[in-house]
């Protein structure tokens, strides 16, 4: 939702965070499998290190590298389904590496299964929606998109970081329940617009 409303300002931006990147010759693809060593890295060292704000500053550099194949992609003129592809899967790995970190320092493994469960079904909904029918990628403004969710992890962490160690625990339990049913309320609200849609196509004839 939020990449959607502000998307014109953030294209500038990390247009012209991707120069250095752009200079050294990197192609997208690259700068998207260093983003999922970065996330790798961060998480290796979490379990070891069990410092979340150092985590969530981690994964804050590291989400804003990542995002910056898209914008090397462009001013290279190197945009490509299959590259789109790839970052696609590339995400879906990212979180679920970061979640089965959180999961495993904090003992939250059902809450954590929950998270990625309507990350992936969101993401989901709109893929099978377009096995179905010519839909844009745009249009789709969910409340919790992959945007709301790096921010809510990279804040729940650091947040878990700074208060006392003995209000860690409920942090962390309540935000991840929250994450959880915040990741599936915007699932349910796709697979509802995407039924929707397909519902209307059906009605003007579109259905076979």
């Amino acid at each position: 939702m939020i990449d959607g409303l502000i998307k014109h300002i953030l294209d500038p931006l990390w247009e012209k965070a991707s120069t250095p990147l752009v200079r050294a010759g990197l192609t997208p693809n690259q700068v998207t499998l260093t983003g999922l060593a970065l996330i790798i890295a961060g998480s290796g060292l979490y379990l070891w290190h069990r410092l979340d704000l150092v985590f969530g500053l981690w994964l804050a550099v590291s989400y804003a590298f990542d995002a910056l194949d898209g914008a090397v992609a462009r001013r290279r003129d190197m945009r490509s389904k299959a590259g789109g592809y790839l970052d696609a899967m590339v995400d879906r790995y990212q979180e679920l590496i970061v979640l089965g970190a959180i999961a495993w320092v904090h003992d939250l493994w059902p809450l954590a299964l929950l998270t990625f469960a309507g990350s992936v079904i969101t993401s989901y909904a709109k893929a099978r929606t377009a096995l179905e029918a010519d839909v844009s990628n745009d249009g789709w403004p969910e409340l919790f998109e992959r945007l709301e969710r790096i921010i809510y992890t990279c804040v729940l962490l650091v947040a878990a970081g700074l208060v006392p160690e003995g209000w860690v625990a409920s942090v962390m339990v309540w935000g991840m329940a929250l994450f959880a049913a915040l990741t599936n309320l915007t699932a349910l609200q796709r697979g509802v617009r995407a039924f929707g849609l397909l519902a209307q196509i059906d009605r003007e004839g579109g259905a076979e």
